[in-house]
């Protein structure tokens, strides 16, 4: 197992220089350049010309970049243009609200999931299958903004049940309508393949095996039959963990949630400060790779025939 770690991590040098690479391109060739989206169009040449030379705009696009793979390698993303701050200083001051929200989402969206996934499975075609269903689908095709903004009209304006924005120094009761919001759209997905996984494992030869030795419903459904089918429902929590853990925009910017995703769109792509959104963009990099590695060690767990080569 520690073989295939440190093979796993070998390969993620190649993946993060790609991502570093691309982003990097996007953002160098995108219209008018990182100095005219600081200062706009109307400066004169002279105030565009000494930026371009004190931020090292002004060498050749290979220089640049170089310098760029150089700091990363040292551990530095930067500064941002406009605050001067250390990217990597303001990703440790956010990261922690990101994750508290993506921690809580990932929760609710696990709990109700796989409890309405599994109870379908076990009743297939009933009424309360069905019924499951139609929530799963309606979850799946209402947007997130939407859901977001009907729980504030309802629970904080309406009843007034819950604060309607912030975090309210981590007061629990400001993190209930973002993660419910969040967590609600991916519960939909688990649910469905939950229900389709468990279907397909409840026909095999083994569980018919387990019943007909006498063991009870309840050890053949979550001993031999959960289990085998959880495999590609953890790669989904994985996968829509680490989108969370990237920042959720929308829902950090209905519920003014001081997260990763919001300081990269807000003080990143909308002020055009190359440094956020690459620092950014990177991080979230390694995130993800992290995820998947944590998944794919879980897969060994789960079902001990999968060899890791």
């Amino acid at each position: 197992m520690l073989s295939y770690i440190i093979r796993r991590f070998l390969v993620a040098i190649p993946v993060l220089w790609g991502v570093a690479t691309i982003t990097f391109i996007l953002l160098s060739l995108s219209p008018g350049g990182p100095v005219l989206g600081m200062v706009g169009e109307r400066t004169d040449e002279a105030t565009i010309q000494r930026l371009k030379k004190e931020y090292g705009f002004d060498q050749p696009i290979i220089v640049q970049y170089g310098r760029y793979l150089l700091r990363i390698v040292q551990g530095d993303l930067g500064r941002s243009y406009y605050t001067r701050r250390k990217v990597s200083e303001v990703i440790v001051e956010k990261f922690p609200n990101t994750l508290y929200l993506a921690v809580s989402a990932m929760m609710v969206a696990s709990l109700l999931g796989i409890s309405i996934g599994l109870l379908s499975a076990i009743k297939p075609d009933s009424i309360w299958d069905r019924a499951a269903m139609v929530l799963a689908v309606l979850g799946i095709s209402t947007p997130v903004f939407w859901f977001g903004l009907l729980l504030i009209v309802i629970f904080s304006i309406t009843l007034g049940w819950f604060p309607p924005s912030g975090m309210g120094r981590g007061n629990p009761a400001y993190l209930v309508l973002p993660a419910l919001t969040l967590g609600v759209r991916s519960a939909a997905f688990i649910a469905r393949l939950t229900r389709s996984a468990m279907l397909e494992v409840l026909g095999e030869d083994y569980i018919r095996t387990a019943r007909a030795k006498g063991l009870s419903e309840t050890v053949v459904i979550f001993k031999h039959g959960l289990r085998n089918a959880f495999i590609p429902v953890i790669t989904l929590i994985g996968l829509d963990f680490g989108s969370y853990l990237n920042g959720s925009v929308l829902t950090e910017t209905i519920f003014g949630w001081p997260g990763l995703g919001r300081y990269m769109i807000m003080e990143g792509v909308m002020k055009r400060d190359l440094p956020v959104v690459m620092g950014t963009v990177l991080f979230g990099a390694v995130l993800f790779v992290f995820i998947n590695l944590v998944v794919d060690v879980l897969y060994h767990y789960l079902d001990p025939r999968i060899r890791k080569v």
